[in-house]
């Protein structure tokens, strides 16, 4: 059959319905480095800007059976403003729409964070679901991580399916009786690969100072769970009733900001940049919040005078977000280097390396394989999106910015299997186009995990 990929990325869409044999026909995506790498991956010429494409010329799309899409999922993720269809970026459903409508493709494949079904009380998903189905086309959907076949991350995504035909011969169920319970991560791990990113010293010696710190609270004492946020230490600015930023600098004099220091004798200016950045905000501050600020605070109070050494080295680290940190290992070894670990926004996250966490967008949160103190290396992240063998933009930042943004070729591999099939010698006359094509389909096999 004949796809089209639509903000292709590096191909994942492709990757994947390649594999079963069937033929891409268009490929569009907005940015100019991936076009270049998409086309040297694919060999197909690939279009730009698809809103310019729809808007102005939308019979060079040619006629196609399948419409595959991973469309921007930023307007719609939890991380981000969730601004939804409201983005630029948000309202790039309606080319999808737009498209289908002009070629009735028989089958779609779309992708995306799992929120957007939440996102505006549902009724963005409720706006989209209308109009897939006004088009004619039987749709379902469901939410897959690669974790849940063996591949070792953690990155929910929404797979959302229509068919022309119907869903009669098509199931999640059959997807999800292909999940496992075991995975090996060592089978996704090379051992210090030459083209690895070394973990710079200023970053060992924030992590060592953490270290330090996990040593310093006694054995019998319980690692907190909770986000430490460490500029609670010493602090006693009112958070409950009342919050900075309704009180006069005269008001917040009487306190103390980031690691006990006094905000006496300081302009207003000052005093909020010596006060933790969430503490900033000019609305009340939310239970959830006040609830780690308690926490943070009771456990200084319980252990100062075991760690209030090293808390001074961690307050003279270079940002607030080096100052907090995630331990998400339990009661595990108090060692940081043994685990997969994270710099990100918010803190330094500690995790077990049974998976990795999802990959993003951002360069600046790429896993980290502690105990050889080194960033996730490219082929290892092409792995964990089953996009193996494939070519990636040369810059590093650009690469991983494209591998956080691309569709797990895998996944997408199990549900196209399922359901891409119909009854063979159909004839199938697209209404805009003089081209009656046959189409011959495969039968349904299993892929094993």
């Amino acid at each position: 059959m004949r796809f089209i990929d639509l903000f292709a990325g590096l191909g994942g869409f492709h990757k994947a319905l390649h594999e079963l044999g069937h033929e891409c026909v268009f490929a569009s995506e907005l940015d100019l480095n991936l076009r270049g790498v998409y086309q040297k991956n694919w060999n197909i010429e690939v279009h730009g800007d698809i809103k310019k494409v729809v808007e102005k010329e939308i019979e060079t799309i040619p006629p196609h059976d399948i419409l595959c899409a991973g469309f921007p999922c930023q307007p719609f993720s939890k991380a981000g403003k969730q601004l939804g269809r409201t983005d630029d970026r948000g309202n790039l459903f309606d080319e999808i729409d737009r498209i289908l409508e002009f070629r009735q493709p028989t089958y779609f494949i779309l992708e995306n964070v799992p929120f957007i079904a939440k996102h505006d009380n549902e009724e963005t998903w409720e706006y989209m679901k209308n109009r897939l189905e006004t088009l004619g086309y039987e749709v379902s959907h469901e939410i897959y991580s690669p974790q849940d076949f063996g591949i070792p991350q953690h990155r929910q995504r929404i797979f959302i399916v229509g068919s022309l035909i119907g869903l009669e011969h098509f199931s999640f169920e059959t997807i999800d009786n292909q999940k496992v319970d075991s995975i090996n991560v060592n089978n996704y791990i090379d051992t210090n690969p030459f083209d690895a990113k070394k973990l710079p010293d200023v970053n060992i010696e924030c992590l060592d100072i953490w270290q330090e710190f996990l040593s310093s609270i006694p054995k019998q004492t319980k690692v907190p769970g909770f986000p430490i946020w460490s500029m609670e230490f010493g602090a006693d600015y009112p958070f409950e009733d009342t919050y900075p930023h309704k009180m006069t600098k005269k008001e917040l004099a009487k306190y103390k900001g980031n690691f006990g220091i006094s905000l006496d004798n300081m302009p207003v200016k000052e005093q909020m940049l010596n006060l933790p950045s969430y503490a900033r905000v000019t609305k009340k501050f939310p239970e959830w919040k006040k609830k780690y600020i308690r926490k943070n605070r009771a456990f200084y109070k319980e252990n100062r005078k075991y760690i209030d050494k090293v808390v001074a080295k961690i307050s003279e680290l270079p940002s607030q977000s080096w100052q907090k940190l995630e331990w998400n290992v339990g009661e595990s070894e108090r060692i940081i280097y043994n685990y997969f670990l994270q710099f990100r926004a918010s803190g330094i996250r500690i995790k077990h390396p049974n998976f990795f966490p999802s990959l993003v967008c951002t360069n600046t949160q790429k896993p980290i394989i502690g105990w050889e103190k080194r960033y996730i290396s490219q082929k290892e992240a092409l792995r964990l999106q089953s996009l193996e063998g494939i070519s990636l933009p040369e810059n590093d930042n650009a690469a991983f910015k494209a591998l956080g943004n691309a569709v797990n070729s895998f996944i997408v591999r199990l549900i196209a299997t399922e359901l891409l099939i119909e009854p063979e010698n159909q004839i199938a006359v697209d209404d805009n186009s003089e081209i009656a094509t046959t189409k011959t389909f495969p039968t349904t096999t299993q892929i094993q995990v």
